[in-house]
């Protein structure tokens, strides 16, 4: 069951639909096996030496296009299109594209952040012979989604030449906008300042592929309602002689996910919620990137 669950998330797949490429495979090869030998058998009167010399190679050949005809009967040729276009580059000494999706309501200096820092990331690698098939330069934001019109993370999204989703609350909830991000070919969600609770059907889409960041040390000032302004208010009304920031796991419930990376910044006296909020941004901007490129090298 372990393995079932690994390959679950390795996958980003829901269970019903990891059955589903489960039964693609075990089709796919079998229809190639048989192709196979159909058409070995008409250069081959007899199953000789070279007969079975010659079998796996051209059962190689026959296998892929196999199962991305049997995926279309299956309802998973999106799948396998990514899965053998991976499998390729690997082959060829590249690391697969990784595409992000951020999920922000406001401003976007993190969002920003993120997107220039892959940005340079890939002006790196092709600028050096040494960095060819970098994991990091393969990662990139493919897609701004926002549930606040006229927010300035839609400018940076513009600006920079990157696709954005307008979404309501109703149907986020109802569906996650799974089939859309689907769609659109991402692998990875960060929430960015995303003030919506995810719902239970983009968690189990996306298994351990969606974080958030969090302007406080976990689990302590987190929860409903416990954002931007508010946390450092309450932090600084507590007497708490340090704050910092927390990326963590999505999972259905607020800010309760595993945590994976914290930073954590001094609290003066004569410090405010603004002055508090600049320490904070300080650390997300030089964490939160990073921290996305460990997770996905």
């Amino acid at each position: 069951m372990k393995s079932i669950q690994s390959l679950q998330e390795k996958w980003k797949v829901g269970a019903g639909q990891f059955w589903l490429i489960i039964l693609t495979f075990a089709l796919g090869g079998s229809l190639s096996g048989r192709l196979c030998s159909f058409l070995l058998k008409l250069v081959f009167l007899e199953k000789n030496w070279a007969f079975w010399l010659i079998y796996p190679l051209f059962l190689t050949i026959l296998w892929p296009f196999s199962v991305i005809f049997v995926s279309f009967f299956t309802g998973q040729f999106r799948f396998f299109k990514g899965y053998l276009s991976r499998v390729g580059r690997r082959l060829l000494g590249a690391a697969p594209p990784v595409h992000i999706a951020i999920f922000a309501s406001g401003a976007g200096s993190n969002a920003r952040k993120i997107i220039e820092y892959f940005e340079n990331k890939a002006v790196g690698t092709n600028s050096s012979l040494n960095n060819v098939g970098s994991k990091a330069a393969s990662i990139k934001v493919s897609l701004i989604v926002c549930n606040v019109p006229g927010a300035g993370v839609l400018d940076i999204a513009e600006e920079k030449g990157i696709p954005s989703l307008m979404i309501n609350k109703t149907d986020f909830a109802a569906n996650g906008y799974v089939e859309s991000l689907k769609n659109a070919g991402i692998d990875f969600i960060v929430l960015a300042g995303f003030l919506w609770k995810v719902p239970e059907v983009l968690v189990r889409a996306y298994p351990k592929a969606i974080i958030n960041i969090h302007p406080a040390l976990l689990p302590k000032y987190g929860g409903k309602g416990m954002y931007g302004a508010r946390v450092h208010e309450a932090v600084i009304a507590a007497g708490e002689k340090e704050s910092g920031i927390t990326i963590h796991w999505v999972n259905e419930y607020y800010d309760e996910g595993a945590i994976i990376f914290q930073a954590k910044c001094s609290i003066d006296a004569s410090d405010t919620p603004t002055s508090l909020a600049n320490k904070i941004h300080a650390l997300e901007h030089a964490h939160f990137a990073t921290t996305i490129e460990k997770l996905l090298a």
